[in-house]
């Protein structure tokens, strides 16, 4: 979500990734694909592993932001 100069809330483009490339697994340092926001703070991880840990986070996580399906788009030019 943004918020506009009258202070009411916007929903982001839903096309609009949240993560970038400069965003990276706290796990190894790959490419991070999901967060997860937990109320002690944020973890990033890779597709790989935010799978491992999915099963034991996702339960006591505030919110599991996944984008692993980029990992499945084709690039057009």
């Amino acid at each position: 979500m943004s918020y506009t100069s009258d202070n009411t809330v916007d929903e982001l483009d839903v096309a609009t990734p949240l993560l970038t490339a400069l965003d990276r697994c706290d796990y190894c340092g790959a490419q991070a694909y999901v967060k997860a926001t937990l109320a002690s703070g944020e973890l990033l991880f890779c597709n790989h592993h935010a799978q491992e840990f999915k099963a034991k986070l996702q339960p006591v996580a505030l919110e599991w932001h996944d984008e692993s399906s980029r990992l499945l788009e084709t690039v057009t030019d």
